[in-house]
């Protein structure tokens, strides 16, 4: 268990909160019978396998094999700790956890991770009070004024100043007692060559904090004033930042990207800042890094399945390039991608306040797909002459043979059939040679080949079938539990995993949590597959449930006694009478236990 945090809190809060609200911020869920299904956060899906029980308070994707409670949906979605998703929904609901004096072996224990949050959280705000409220942030103010941007725009965002100076926010960080060389790791300051002292990281420069989806702050960008290099600085990662798994902006266009199914995906901060400044709040950024899986996905959760992303790119050859790395990530990632071309010299912030947030709408309307747009640049910058048609080809093999939808695929080579004026079997001839260079099991550009346990269609297994029939039944079937607690059967289980399962459903309490356990791995597949023979549709009656019982039992009979009937053969046939006397004795009193346990079970010879 969690430190400070008694059980019967945990158990409060449980049972306060709403797995299916909480859920629902991040995945577009829909009502299906008892339960509510949608796409899966956790791997990449086209037909919804992710399932929420709103009865069990349980959820489960049949795809991946991911499942648990409200819990370990915050622990695994957002990457919080045990204590940090128990405080968040306390928090949320206004459960008052106790609070206690901590002792000095307490503190130390507080968590490092809690820490680097806190840490960032006092920088953020010393920031910002620098560019409001210090003089010295006059400049910083006069800078954002003069780009164009408002005092609500930067309040929305929670936009600071890093003042000029060595040691200030140093300085801040040891005035409220804070450690320093946790500071260093977060990236907040940095060690001096000479190995003596640290200095600041982020120096006259305007601070964008990045922040995850629920808000917390988990790195940091700073932009100079003038032309000096680097124009940009960014935190480095971190144990709670990855580039390749955050988007700025994210914590503000949540809830604007669900409510419109798309969102507007650019590159750079003052790009999202303009954007919502505009009226268009769907916007993020990446974060100095090529668009990864990590990001497709979460923008898949943003939008929802029919939802629509627009990829802001510059139309030079780098914003070429970056649309073909996104075609293998956004087709496995079915995400209905469209680019968006502005015109030359212009990024999204210069655009929106020359032209307005209506003109970038018009453009976004008619913002070609990926595919369709690779096909088009290709033929612009190459021509239709001979030449330029082989070099279309060549420059486009690549992208079709990353499609993985037949039809698809099948549709685009068309396309480009008609545009070029090619045969669709030399396409097709090409696109397999482009497709053969990669040796077996090397994955394409953009595309990472996913570990078992992310294959779509990968399910838990573990124990027999019947076994795991009796432990789903105790989790969905409570009436059950006085008989297989009068019966022990949960002892007679031979999968350890289950058994554990099955005792937790008698004894009415969760598994502990990773932290209390000790074993994370273990913890992790316990959880799963809890909350997979939680959530699996059943419908079970008394009746029912005892016929079960008695076949389990049946069974448990016969492979106990055969071993012994086994040696008794053996005996005979040995002619060892002595042997075969003590065996047939111990086969009575084998057959005696048997009937004393059948007639405690209700087995009789009726057939049922």
């Amino acid at each position: 268990m969690a430190p400070f945090i008694p059980e019967e809190k945990i158990t409060e809060i449980r049972d306060t909160c709403n797995i299916v609200d909480i859920v629902g911020e991040s995945v577009v869920l829909k009502k299906a019978g008892q339960n509510y299904v949608g796409l899966c956060p956790f791997h990449t899906e086209k037909t919804p396998s992710f399932t929420v029980s709103d009865h069990k308070q349980m959820y489960y994707c049949f795809g991946c094999g991911e499942g648990g409670n409200v819990f370990s949906f915050l622990m695994k979605h957002q990457g919080l700790s045990f204590p940090e998703a128990v405080k968040q929904l306390a928090e949320r609901y206004g459960i008052q956890l106790p609070r206690r004096e901590m002792s000095p072996e307490q503190k130390r224990r507080l968590s490092e991770r809690e820490q680097m949050f806190q840490l960032n959280r006092l920088a953020m705000e010393f920031f910002r009070h620098v560019l409001r409220k210090d003089k010295i942030g006059a400049v910083a103010r006069d800078y954002l004024k003069k780009r164009g941007f408002s005092a609500d725009t930067a309040t929305a965002f929670n936009i600071g100043y890093a003042p000029p100076g060595w040691d200030h926010l140093l300085g801040y960080v040891k005035h409220k007692r804070m450690p320093v060389p946790l500071a260093e790791r977060v990236g907040l300051v940095v060690r001096r060559q000479s190995g003596q002292g640290h200095y600041d990281r982020f120096r006259g420069r305007i601070i964008f904090p990045i922040c995850d989806s629920g808000g917390r702050v988990i790195a940091f960008g700073g932009r100079v004033l003038n032309d000096d290099l680097p124009k940009y600085l960014n935190s480095p990662e971190s144990e709670i930042y990855s580039k390749s798994r955050s988007l700025y902006g994210l914590d503000v266009a949540r809830h604007h990207c669900r409510s419109s199914e798309q969102v507007y995906i650019v590159e750079g901060y003052f790009d999202v800042i303009a954007l919502h400044q505009h009226g268009i709040r769907e916007a993020v950024a990446t974060l100095g890094t090529s668009l990864t899986r990590e990001h497709v996905r979460m923008v898949q959760g943003l939008v929802g399945e029919n939802g629509r992303a627009y990829l802001v790119f510059d139309s030079d050859e780098a914003g070429i390039k970056a649309a073909r790395r996104s075609v293998a990530l956004f087709e496995k990632g079915f995400v209905d991608a469209r680019v968006l071309v502005l015109p030359p010299g212009h990024d999204p912030d210069s655009f929106l306040f020359k032209h307005g947030a209506d003109k970038l709408r018009e453009l976004a309307a008619a913002a070609k797909g990926l595919m369709t747009f690779l096909i088009d640049s290709a033929v612009s910058r190459h021509g239709l002459n001979m030449e330029g048609r082989i070099r279309v080809l060549e420059e486009m093999a690549a992208s079709l043979a990353a499609l993985t939808d037949p039809g698809a695929r099948s549709i685009y080579i068309k396309y480009l059939a008609e545009t070029v004026d090619i045969d669709e079997a030399a396409i097709l001839e090409k696109i397999n040679q482009v497709a053969g260079r990669s040796k077996p099991g090397e994955a394409r550009e953009g595309v990472r080949r996913q570990s078992p346990a992310e294959q779509p269609g990968l399910a838990l297994s573990q124990g027999s079938p019947i076994e795991r029939q009796l432990v789903a039944m105790m989790l969905q079937f409570p009436e059950i539990l006085p008989e297989m607690r009068k019966q022990k059967i949960v002892a007679m289980l031979d999968d350890p995993v289950l058994r554990g399962i099955g005792q937790d459903a008698l004894d009415g309490r969760e598994h502990p949590a990773p932290g209390e356990s000790g074993d994370a791995s273990e913890y992790d597949f316990h959880r799963r597959l809890k909350a997979q023979l939680s959530i699996q549709q059943e419908d079970w009656d008394y009746r029912g449930c005892m016929r079960i019982i008695r076949h389990f039992v049946s069974t448990k009979r016969r492979q106990a006694s055969a071993p012994l009937d086994a040696q008794i053969k053996q005996a005979e046939k040995d002619r060892d009478d002595e042997r075969l006397q003590q065996l047939l004795k111990e086969k009575q009193e084998q057959v005696i236990r048997v009937r004393n346990q059948q007639g405690a079970v209700g087995i009789s010879k009726e057939v049922d």
